[in-house]
């Protein structure tokens, strides 16, 4: 009786379950298919009946980016006049002229910030501080400069005439330019830093970024380069695959390195090594931080899964989402999410939830205490959400509020035009050093063009004030939130004297780029890096390296 009954019962749950699917399946088809229709009817009665007339392409772009907003910030519809912008994130090519631009807020037109080696722009002679006036004699005064980026891109070959106004020279200058298919370097810099150690700097995961990496690593072993430090800090991401690749390098053909899950079965692949890697034994460190984002934490986070490299840094930034690309009518193209990725331990490392927002609409970040263990190779312990974790976090300095300010404005751009003016010549990028006497003229300087910054601490102290007065205590702390009041009274030589050694730095690394380049920037930069000089003692010492990777190691240390 009991079998008959099992028989009987099993069909009967499975047909249940299957017409549950079904009519979900069939009322969800039914919803989407009346809002399409409610949609449509709106768009029509607004053109009939609105008392003025309405711009259909507009509105429906509007409908279609406030209904994406509402996924995740990966999401994004690029109409046909926008479908190179998208072209150009897949590939990192377009073309144009070659150079970085900015909008100078003082000068009210867009100027030149970094003429790329060997590309149009520096060919033809612009320098870094050209003011551009006009665009094949379209003045472009108070034009945004992603409108002025507009007009300088074009298809390669074309020319186009651009008339500038250059620092130190009284009448303006004009140029005449061919446009090029610009092609950004992957590897903007590498060489042999310390002793045997090769630097690699990766800055985005563009197509055949892999090949770069190949040539890197054989140049640096060349030079005698026996340990690696592979750098992704702000490294966004880009191609899943090439990611993939480059893990090919260093672990052993046939190793999962990552799986994609979505909803449909397109979605849900198997990326594996497929080459014979060329350097499975050489120390490698991995650096990172809170910009390291996508195919970047694939990279640091396979390799780490693998007890194959020891990460360094900030915790990453926690994309663990994949994207794809639909044409759609029009010309135009939807990026969408279509899978969550993981990568060798099992774990995906998404840190928003964005089916789960707060109050004011952002998206809920997992909390650590929701995140799970997984384990390494060797049996170290791992987390998903919330990014990659790294081996160790070496204690690096924040930047201050006068800094954050500092970068935003223009004067220290305008500062290194004007010393580029008056000194033909400067020490090495790996030397240079800003005197005390060129600090005090660029104090003056700032002093003169009206800077101002918001003290955090002055915000602070005002909500603590209002609290005060809301619980009853401001009478018996009058005197004291005085005397604070004058302590934090907005001194700007005070700050500049404070923040000195930082404010050196940031000046020295825009003077050095005018002499050197983006390699002789890069340069400066890697000197007092505490994330590499951390680095430099792990390599120094194999068994600290070893005992890293151990499963006895926690997966997040301190340095001191």
């Amino acid at each position: 009786m009991r079998k008959r009954y099992l028989f009987i019962t099993i069909p009967i749950a499975l047909f249940t379950i299957l017409a549950i699917f079904a009519f979900n399946k069939d009322r969800h088809k039914f919803q989407l298919s009346q809002q399409l229709s409610i949609f449509n009817s709106i768009i029509k009665e607004l053109d009939l009946f609105y008392v003025d007339s309405i711009m259909p392409q507009k509105m429906i772009e509007g409908g279609i980016n406030a209904m994406l907003s509402g996924l995740d910030p990966y999401t994004v519809y690029y109409p046909e006049k926008e479908a190179d912008e998208l072209k150009i994130m897949i590939t990192g090519k377009y073309a144009g002229i070659g150079s970085a631009i900015r909008f100078h807020t003082g000068k009210n037109t867009t100027v030149i910030t970094d003429p790329y080696d060997n590309m149009p722009a520096a060919k033809a002679g612009l320098r870094i501080g050209d003011a551009i006036l006009s665009i094949n004699g379209i003045d472009i005064h108070g034009m945004s400069s992603d409108s002025a980026s507009n007009m300088l891109r074009g298809e390669p070959g074309t020319k186009l005439t651009v008339k500038v106004e250059r620092p130190g020279v009284k009448k303006p200058i004009t140029v005449n330019i061919e446009r090029a298919s610009i092609a950004l370097p992957p590897i903007p810099y590498y060489g042999i830093l310390k002793d045997s150690i090769g630097y690699i700097q990766l800055s985005t995961f563009t197509e055949n970024c892999s090949k770069d990496m190949r040539r890197a690593i054989i140049d640096l072993k060349g030079q005698g380069a026996k340990s690696f430090i592979i750098d992704l800090r702000s490294n966004g991401g880009g191609s899943l695959q090439e990611s993939v690749n480059i893990v090919n390098l260093f672990v052993p053909k046939g190793k999962t390195i990552v799986t994609t899950k979505g909803k449909t079965k397109k979605s849900n692949e198997e990326y594996k090594t497929s080459r014979e890697p060329i350097d499975t034994e050489s120390p490698l460190i991995i650096l990172v931080n809170g910009q390291t984002a996508s195919a970047s934490e694939i990279l640091a986070g396979s390799l780490q899964d693998f007890d194959r490299a020891v990460v360094v840094g900030s915790r990453t930034f926690g994309k663990g989402l994949v994207q794809s690309t639909r044409t759609l009518p029009g010309n135009g193209y939807l990026k969408l999410t279509t899978a969550k990725y993981y990568i060798p331990s099992g774990r995906c490392v998404q840190a928003l939830d964005y089916s789960h927002r707060q109050e004011d609409g952002r998206a809920q970040r997992i909390p650590d205490s929701l995140t799970n263990v997984f384990y390494t190779a060797a049996g170290r312990e791992v987390r998903d959400g919330g990014g990659i974790r790294p081996d160790l976090q070496p204690k690096g300095e924040e930047l201050s509020t006068l800094l954050y300010y500092l970068i935003q404005d223009m004067t220290v751009f305008d500062f290194a035009t004007e010393y580029k003016l008056k000194h033909e010549k400067i020490a090495p990028a790996e030397t240079f050093e800003l005197d005390d006497e060129s600090y005090a003229q660029f104090t003056k300087m700032l002093k003169e063009s009206g800077f101002n910054y918001d003290m955090q601490s002055g915000k602070i102290l005002k909500e603590l004030k209002e609290m005060i007065e809301f619980e009853g205590y401001a009478d018996i702390t009058k005197e004291d939130i005085a005397s604070l009041e004058k302590k934090l009274q907005h001194n700007l030589d005070h700050a500049l004297t404070h923040f000195s050694k930082h404010v050196k730095q940031l000046i020295s690394d825009e003077i050095v780029k005018r002499y050197y380049g983006q390699k002789g920037e890069i340069i400066y930069n890697l000197r007092d890096d505490t994330d590499l000089e951390e680095s430099f003692r792990i390599l120094e010492n194999m068994e600290r390296y070893k005992e890293i990777l151990s499963p006895q190691k926690k997966a997040v240390t301190k340095a001191d």
